[in-house]
């Protein structure tokens, strides 16, 4: 813990400083309260007040508290930096000062430098039709929406990658600080190499107060806080008080010393080319929550109390007494100084901010999609698995789309990296390590060099917590990069909220600021999945993850389901490079049989739902292709499982025509006004027919094809199989009989279902009951599946 000097006078007057800073609260009550009279040129009435009272005053004052210092040291050392909110609902503390630098009047010119503009300015805000109280993608400047709280670090970590000019100035919130994401994202200075990295400069800011309880770092000895702080290897410089002038003195103080210390980290680690884990700074803030706001109502303390969090006068509009306090708060800000009569910020007050894209507003890498280069993908045709006939092969799936990573990171060695939680050799994307390494900034030790795979340089990040991952991914993609992250199907469900949000951040571009620029995809590999977690068990078996894409605008998301190694590179090469959506990918890493050539899967690709003619018979005889059953699948292990039923019913049932379809692209299933890769109803009827039976083998849950399908007009006679809880340790054909996806249900189905197909089917149906007790006796006794099963393969049925 560093000590700082008592008084501080920099070259910007303090006294200038804080005018601006009142200026900033100033605009945070006018857009809590104020829908008229915006500069108190009279007393203030009932209807100058909303009627729609909402936001977050609580933290304001400390926010624009940090943004108005920010504004000095990146005037007096030149500096690239962005701010990041990390309290809840902070928008008010963000949205002041954006308007006062000029950057929210540039990107809004409705919300002009003068009253009209700025009563509009007030108006907007958390009202219908408008904008919301965080810090959405409307708000200049942002790439943190702070609706979901713990992120700001990670998010931070990854604006600054491969950044090394830029700084991130991240204010936690000590409610944020509670939260699991945020305890484990301190350790991002654990993947920040000093030589090309640019760095995180932290605030926690402590207000002491959540929405009605008291935050636990804001209650805990300061030393046991600061050695909180050293023990995760920052150093934490202290800003504590009440009193607006000393705290000025202290802030900058603090602000000048942080800045100084990483420009020495940097420019020795730039000198010397020795990239080692440093000993960052960081402040803590500690001030009132609801800084400079009413001291009590009613008896009950506001400033420095939980009653300060969302809106201190509850009801000015109707309550005489609650309207002149709102009137003395305002006037207490003296708006006369710092405003002219016609609403402009006066010209030594906004000549404190700094000019053009230094303007942490205007920075470009908080609109990273105007820094986005197209990312450069070497020839897929180079790792494509050689196919001589349709499932007759075996490859691991995943490992080609880790041999194009590899290059793909040498021709992007700034702007592309893999995220994963100490998995990538795992999910089989280990050919990386041959091009670029784990970035590890931590001890080395000797140990290490034996298949480790650690260096300072590493393009890999990993870190068993995939908030931290997913957050550092994001930053790093909002910043205008690329990036991956990879996990275990079970375990994808931690990031789940991430992934909303996400969404909801690309849709909200997408409807409310289309002056944004487009971004790199956010792309998620699911791999490690359900029907090849049989000897994990139950607690490993959750394909639900893709469900979630369903609830979301299909303008943002994207799902696939490549049934082998080919059609997975044939994905990649669409998904890495389609901007502003969330990909979800789902790979099993184990080997599996291949079907298509990567030509044949990229054309299935393009049609997202591919008639597999080789592995169908109801094309063949005279007059028209007339199916007497659809058999449907997604997935790799569902595929293989359909393929090997349709074997059985061409050699058992010949007469029984069979039409076997592959959906890659799930969204496909839907129509084209809920999704771009829906098909339209007229290419579904070709496919699926109109009065056909259709078993559809799925690699999730059931539920979810009937939600896609529903409207569709033959969805009466869509039989689904899928995942349904029954797991344990297993084999793989016991797990997938377990469930019923397997080949001698399906049969077993499809006899059921074909209508006068029953009681001629008879004897084929019970052999295929005889199968299933036969194979799990087999399983229970050998503890392995029947070589019949481990060693089928597809082959061509006369």
């Amino acid at each position: 813990m560093s000590s700082l000097p008592v008084s501080h006078r920099p070259e910007t007057d303090l006294d200038l400083l804080d005018a601006w800073w009142r200026a900033a609260n100033y605009l945070a009550v006018g857009m809590i309260y104020l829908q008229d009279n915006p500069l108190l040129a009279e007393p203030l009435r009932p209807e100058h007040i909303k009627n729609r009272l909402l936001g977050h005053w609580g933290s304001s004052p400390g926010q624009a508290f940090i943004w108005a210092h920010a504004n000095r040291v990146i005037r007096r050392h030149d500096l690239e930096m962005i701010y990041l909110s990390g309290p809840g609902h902070g928008a008010p503390g963000v949205l002041g000062p954006t308007y006062l630098d000029g950057t929210y009047s540039e990107v809004y010119p409705d919300k002009s430098q003068d009253r009209e503009g700025l009563k509009r300015f007030f108006k907007q805000f958390s009202f219908p039709g408008h904008i919301g109280s965080h810090c959405t993608p409307e708000t200049p400047g942002s790439i943190h929406e702070g609706g979901e709280l713990g992120y700001v670090l990670s998010h931070a970590c990854g604006a600054v990658f491969d950044n090394p000019d830029l700084i991130a100035l991240a204010c936690v919130g000590d409610g944020e600080a509670e939260t699991g994401p945020l305890a484990t994202s301190w350790h991002i200075n654990k993947f920040l190499n000093p030589i090309s990295d640019g760095a995180v400069l932290p605030v926690l800011h402590l207000n002491g107060y959540k929405i009605a309880n008291p935050t636990l770092l804001a209650r805990i000895p300061r030393e046991e806080l600061a050695s909180l702080m050293r023990g995760y290897g920052w150093d934490p410089l202290f800003v504590e008080g009440s009193e607006p002038g000393p705290m000025h003195q202290a802030m900058a103080a603090a602000m000048d010393d942080a800045i100084s210390r990483i420009q020495t980290i940097q420019a020795e680690a730039r000198r010397s080319g020795e990239a080692k884990r440093p000993i960052w700074p960081m402040l803590v803030l500690r001030s009132p929550k609801g800084w400079s706001g009413p001291k009590e109502l009613n008896g009950h303390r506001i400033e420095g109390s939980w009653r300060a969090h969302q809106v201190p006068l509850p009801n000015p509009k109707t309550d005489p007494a609650q309207l002149q306090q709102l009137e003395q708060w305002l006037r207490s800000y003296r708006p006369e100084e710092l405003f002219t009569a016609d609403g402009r910020l006066r010209p030594e007050l906004q000549a404190l901010a700094p000019q053009g894209t230094r303007r942490m507003g205007s920075s470009p890498h908080a609109n990273g999609g105007l820094l986005r280069r197209q990312l450069n993908l070497p020839p897929r045709e180079t790792y494509a698995v050689p196919v001589l006939a349709p499932g007759q092969s075996l490859h691991e799936n995943t490992a080609p789309l880790g041999e194009l990573l590899r290059d793909a990171i040498a021709q992007n060695p700034d702007n592309l990296r893999v995220f994963g939680p100490d998995e990538t050799a795992s999910n089989r994307l280990q050919a990386i390590y041959a091009q670029s390494k784990k970035v590890w900034m931590e001890e080395l030790r000797p140990e290490d060099a034996d298949g480790g795979e650690l260096s300072r340089e590493g393009r890999v990040v990993e870190m068993l917590s995939e908030h931290t991952l997913v957050g550092m991914l994001e930053g790093y993609l909002l910043t205008g990069r690329y990036g991956l992250f990879h996990t275990y199907e079970a375990f994808a469900h931690v990031i789940a909220s991430m992934f909303n949000q996400h969404a909801k951040w690309l849709e909200s571009c997408r409807h409310h600021a289309p002056w944004r620029a487009s971004i790199g995809p956010w792309t998620c590999l699911i791999s490690s999945t359900v029907w090849r977690q049989d000897h994990n068990g139950f607690t490993h078996q959750d394909p639900g993850f893709i469900d979630l894409a369903g609830n979301k605008s299909g303008d943002v998301v994207r799902v696939y389901l490549p049934a082998d190694a080919n059609c997975l590179l044939a994905v990649a090469e669409e998904a890495l490079l389609e901007p502003d959506v969330s990909n979800i990918i789902v790979s099993d890493k184990q080997k599996h049989l291949q079907y298509l050539t990567l030509e044949q899967a990229r054309a299935h690709v393009a049609k997202g739902i591919g008639l597999w003619s080789w592995a169908s018979n109801d094309h063949t005889g005279p007059g028209p292709d007339e199916p007497d059953v659809v058999m449907a699948c997604a997935g790799d292990i569902p595929s293989k499982e359909t393929l090997a039923a349709v074997q059985i019913l061409r050699q058992e049932i010949p007469n029984l025509k069979v039409r076997v379809l592959n959906v890659v692209k799930l969204f496909a299933l839907t129509q084209p006004s809920e999704h771009p890769h829906g098909l339209s109803d007229r290419d579904f009827d070709t496919l699926f027919t109109t009065n056909r039976p259709v078993l559809f083998n799925f690699h999730g849950y059931p539920w979810l094809i009937h939600r896609l399908t529903y409207r569709r007009r033959n969805h009466a006679n869509f039989h689904v199989r899928g995942y349904k809880e029954r797991g344990n340790i297993n084999t793989p054909l016991e797990l997938a009989m377990n469930n019923q996806i397997d080949r001698f249900n399906l049969v077993i189905d499809v006899i059921d279902r074909v209508p006068g197909l029953g009681s001629r089917a008879a004897h084929v149906k019970e052999r295929m009951k005889e199968a299933i007790l036969s194979h799990r006796a087999y399983a229970h006794q050998h503890g392995m599946d029947a070589p019949e099963i481990n060693n089928w393969q597809w082959s061509e049925v006369a």
